[in-house]
């Protein structure tokens, strides 16, 4: 028996004729991106065009996908007018009956998103040196955000942050593991017995890096919008600092084993060092231990991926990247384990 589509049509028609009138009658919808995370569609009417996000199929771990979080900080932002560019949030539904999952609706933002390949639309040396300024600059411009005036108490606490990423991280390592990956249990051990005190709390986007970013489909290089905030919190600012270093790919990196390599190590792009000192100029955030939160990321990553394997092999994520985390998982692993030990250069 075959699965229900991952967006009930009928069902998110008789939504949209209730909560968003302008948006009602015959749409089509079109799945946009492969991300591993939530399920992004394009859902196209007659004169309107809006983006719909979902979490995947599957067993998730609790609180996991929570596209109420997505919803409720990109509002915050856009509403407290923060010189961080986000999609604007239309609607949401918590209601799982409407089209199978809880979901919410953003307005549609045409730009390019830089992954394997730099598009044409923004591949001179120029701007992909502007794409790399604009990328640091937009997450200095969001740690500074008062995220009290914007609406965002109780969104997190901040109080504990690194604390509750190990513990959580740990339990999610519990559900994921069905095999041995030494460089997991090494860096967890690692980040146990360096764990630094936390500075201030800030607004913290949690998977912040280039292909997360919507740039305009023209030159020169503009950021239009960052997406896939998920993961969003209050915490610790250097966790989005050593995520976005984590995945910064250098000329000569090593791979991450998987078929989704970064274009950064290209002519024109700001190395790790150069994106480390831009943030340095312009924040105020010490950046002293920025090597333990950039193996945290990649410990958090490679534990999410094997978790994303598991579900894999046991038939309920389909993704083809998901076959290659045999080997990935590890890859991943092991560039936390070279953050740990200062061969990342930052």
């Amino acid at each position: 028996m075959s699965e229900p589509a991952p967006v009930d049509p009928a069902g998110l028609a008789r939504f949209l004729s209730e909560v968003a009138p302008d948006l009602a009658g015959p749409f089509a919808i079109e799945r946009l991106g492969e991300g591993q995370s939530c399920l992004t569609f394009r859902v196209r009417g007659e004169g309107w065009d809006v983006v719909l996000r979902r979490p995947p199929r599957g067993d998730l771990p609790p609180t996991a996908f929570d596209v109420r979080r997505e919803y409720r900080v990109m509002r915050a932002l856009a509403g407290h007018g923060a010189p961080v560019p986000v999609p604007r949030p239309i609607a949401l539904c918590e209601d799982r009956a409407v089209i199978g999952a809880p979901f919410y609706l953003m307005e549609m933002v045409e730009g390019v998103v830089v992954r394997a390949e730099v598009p044409p639309e923004v591949t001179s040396l120029e701007d992909r040196r502007r794409m790399c300024e604009q990328l640091v600059d937009t997450l200095t411009a969001l740690h500074a955000v008062d995220w009290r005036a914007a609406g965002l108490e109780g969104f997190g606490r901040p109080e504990g942050y690194l604390d509750r990423q190990l513990r959580r991280m740990r339990q999610l390592w519990d559900l994921a593991k069905f095999r041995d990956v030494p460089e997991i249990e090494e860096v967890g051990s690692w980040l146990d017995d360096t764990l630094p005190p936390q500075g201030g709390a800030t607004i913290v986007h949690g998977d912040f890096k280039l292909d997360n970013a919507i740039f305009a489909p023209e030159p020169p290089a503009r950021l239009v919008a960052v997406v896939d905030w998920e993961m969003s919190t209050l915490g610790d600012p250097l966790a989005d600092l050593g995520w976005m270093l984590y995945f910064w790919c250098d000329p000569g990196d090593p791979t991450f084993g998987l078929t989704v390599p970064s274009a950064m190590d290209q002519e024109g792009f700001l190395r790790r060092r150069d994106a480390l000192a831009r943030y340095a100029e312009r924040s105020e955030v010490p950046i002293d231990r920025v090597s333990w939160y950039a193996a945290l990321a990649g410990w958090k990553i490679a534990i999410i991926m094997e978790g994303s394997y598991r579900r894999y092999l046991a038939g309920t994520r389909d993704h083809p990247m998901f076959a290659q985390l045999d080997l990935g998982v590890p890859a991943l692993a092991r560039r936390a384990r070279a953050a740990a030990r200062g061969e990342l250069g930052v």
